[in-house]
């Protein structure tokens, strides 16, 4: 049985899962449950491993993985891994696998093309052409048109991305601030980072100390889509 507090936090990371694909930060986490300090988020994730809930990943910063729910909710909710919104990861194959455009051995998925790789890192060449499609769950797609890349570096490990991750991006040419965007700067240069406004210029911002925020002009960037989830492969 969970304490309050264990299961406040255990379905703010299962909700922010569902929402965004990631899992919050521990300071989302404080604020969100109103504690002082973050030793008791860490206090409260150690309750909820120990007791099935929760699975931290080793050597991955913000890797967690819901597990199940209290069986008070477990009816009417699906249990979301870190990385994919509504479709559950199973270790040793990828979340959503890949296919042909035609779907036919996967029926029920949406057919999504991938455009190539994005930095999360040191910047590496623009959005290629399609080279082949992954299946995904409507679930996790909503409106709008969508594709996928995958991640090259580590810029975004610290918002649970990491190197070889394949990220579902909406398209798009607009984000609100902490949004994490799909950037195209000065026309060649592609990047994974959380978008910010600074002053009238804009800022990509990584979610590792490693590297530095980048501030650009207002017309050296250009949105082209926003994070709506993230398949990941065990080996």
């Amino acid at each position: 049985m969970l304490t309050r507090k264990q299961h406040e936090l255990l379905m703010f990371i299962q909700q922010r899962l569902q929402e965004a694909g990631v899992p919050p930060s521990f300071d989302e986490m404080k604020d969100a449950l109103e504690l002082k300090s973050k030793s008791g988020i860490h206090r409260l994730i150690t309750a909820l491993e120990e007791r099935g809930f929760i699975k931290r990943l080793p050597n991955r910063a913000r890797a967690l993985e819901v597990i199940k729910l209290p069986e008070s909710v477990a009816a009417s909710q699906t249990v979301v891994s870190t990385y994919s919104p509504n479709v559950a990861a199973n270790a040793g194959r990828t979340a959503a696998p890949p296919v042909s455009a035609s779907n036919d051995d996967n029926p029920g998925f949406a057919s999504i093309p991938v455009m190539g790789r994005i930095a999360a890192g040191t910047p590496i060449s623009a959005i290629q052409e399609n080279t082949h499609s992954i299946a995904v769950s409507p679930d996790m797609l909503g409106s709008g048109e969508h594709y996928a890349l995958e991640v090259k570096g580590d810029s975004m490990i610290e918002a649970g991305i990491l190197d070889g991750d394949t990220v579902v991006i909406r398209k798009g040419n607009s984000a609100d601030p902490g949004d994490i965007v799909v950037a195209l700067v000065d026309d060649e240069e592609a990047t994974l980072k959380r978008f910010r406004r600074n002053g009238n210029s804009i800022a990509l911002e990584a979610a590792n100390p490693a590297y530095e925020t980048r501030i650009f002009g207002p017309d050296r960037v250009d949105v082209q889509g926003k994070l709506v989830g993230l398949i990941r492969s065990y080996h």
